[in-house]
């Protein structure tokens, strides 16, 4: 094993945490992605890694080695590729994360043809509501919906989703269509919460000045996209949620719009990736392929 493979182990090792979980995710056995780190100190004369039976730490000089070996990594797959500007220069494989809505509606359905043009890549996908550690679960790019929180990765803004007020036919035969905000006394929300417990949002709308909440209240709280759609579908609340998303429900009737005149604040849709000097190429043709399936459906520009 030379040293850029056993480099490639010990940075997946320390963004893991973990000899058993670098391995799996590389498909290696655990001992031979031990013996690559400890030839790797060996060679280098200095420890790396903080072993204990419950945790791997990286060392001061862990630390430095990690920082620079991975600006390394990314100049080599640089350089591999450099003079190759063909399809078929793009190789290996790209870990991407977004919104399970997103992905099935618009990404799967196009990746075919990104795919054909790009046959020696290869792709896992992963798609979930939770915010995923892009740096520590080893993803070379997210795309993420909503605010972003302070972070150190780079974001790349794609623009944003023009959110609607949503309700299923049976409901709104049993409770009335509300035609403005007063309305919604005699109505109900089904609140959204990534962490249960937590004090639910209420109603957003726009003031004419400012975005304000109205509080509301809801028998069901959920924690994911679909759950929060399908019981929408159900008939047990109204919801807000981006348009991009329940499009076809509406398409097919199985949801209605409501107060369109009332509605929340734009959520804004970002690539984000780790820091690095070179980014691979890969990465980039990927992520200029998403931006331009997507901005088609996203809002640009000032929002109110």
């Amino acid at each position: 094993m030379n040293d850029l493979e056993a480099m490639r182990i010990f940075i997946r090792v320390a963004e893991l945490a973990s000899f058993t979980r670098a391995a799996d995710d590389l498909g290696l056995p655990k001992a031979s992605a031990s013996t690559a780190v400890q030839k790797l100190e060996a060679r280098l004369g200095t420890r790396l890694l903080h072993r204990t039976t419950r945790r791997v730490e990286l060392t001061q000089d862990g630390q430095l080695f990690h920082d620079r070996g991975k600006e390394l990594l990314a100049d080599v797959d640089e350089l591999q590729s450099m003079f190759r500007r063909d399809a078929e220069s793009l190789r290996g494989r790209l870990r991407v994360d977004m919104p399970t809505g997103t992905a099935r509606n618009f990404i799967i359905p196009r990746l075919p043809e990104f795919l054909e043009a790009h046959p020696h890549l290869e792709i896992e996908l992963s798609s979930t509501d939770r915010r995923v550690d892009p740096v520590r679960e080893g993803f070379d790019c997210v795309l993420r919906v909503g605010a972003l929180g302070d972070s150190s990765l780079v974001a790349r803004p794609l623009g944003a989703h023009r959110i609607v007020n949503c309700a299923s036919p049976a409901y709104l035969k049993r409770y009335g269509t509300p035609r403005t905000l007063d309305d919604l006394v005699a109505h109900r929300l089904i609140h959204y919460a990534t962490t249960f417990g937590a004090k639910p949002d209420g109603f957003e709308y726009f003031d004419g000045e400012r975005y304000r909440v109205l509080p509301m209240p809801g028998a069901l709280t959920v924690n994911n996209a679909e759950s929060y759609e399908a019981a929408c579908v159900a008939g047990l609340g109204l919801i807000q949620v981006p348009s991009l998303g329940v499009r076809h429900l509406i398409e097919q009737g199985r949801l209605v719009e409501v107060l369109p005149q009332c509605s929340a604040e734009p959520m804004p849709v970002s690539l984000l990736y780790a820091q690095r000097r070179n980014l691979p190429r890969r990465v980039q043709v990927f992520m200029n392929w998403v931006a331009g399936v997507l901005q088609p459906h996203l809002q640009t520009g000032a929002t109110p």
